[in-house]
């Protein structure tokens, strides 16, 4: 089965950088990891999606309060995918997690374990 392995997070000020790893394994086909997306959850806050990739990296979205600050990528022959944030904000702190969605598939529903990013102004 799909395992996900998120990493990368840290503890910055405002206006730092942090780049996030999520790294796929267990899979037999591609297709089980088409889309991958990263999440965040804050204290007492619904979980968020942040940005999502799909297929080869060709297609991307991002929620409307990361864009120009977040990128997400996918490494080009390995399961990785990256999700690069800059000017980061004390809002931006939250656990993030990695998520996959095969090709046929509506929902994400393999989930890395999470890894917490704190911003401090």
């Amino acid at each position: 089965s799909v395992e996900l392995v998120d990493t990368g997070g840290g503890s910055v000020q405002a206006g730092g950088s942090l780049r996030l790893s999520c790294v796929a394994s267990g899979f037999t086909r591609r297709a089980e990891i088409h889309n991958i997306g990263w999440f965040r959850q804050a204290p007492g806050k619904e979980r968020e999606q942040v940005a999502t990739v799909e297929g080869f990296g060709r297609t991307t979205t991002y929620a409307d309060s990361v864009k120009g600050r977040f990128t997400i990528s996918r490494h080009t022959t390995d399961p990785i995918v990256y999700l690069q944030m800059d000017n980061l904000r004390s809002e931006d702190s939250a656990v993030y997690y990695c998520a996959a969605r095969g090709v046929f598939e509506h929902q994400y529903n393999r989930w890395g374990q999470g890894t917490q990013v704190t911003v401090s102004s």
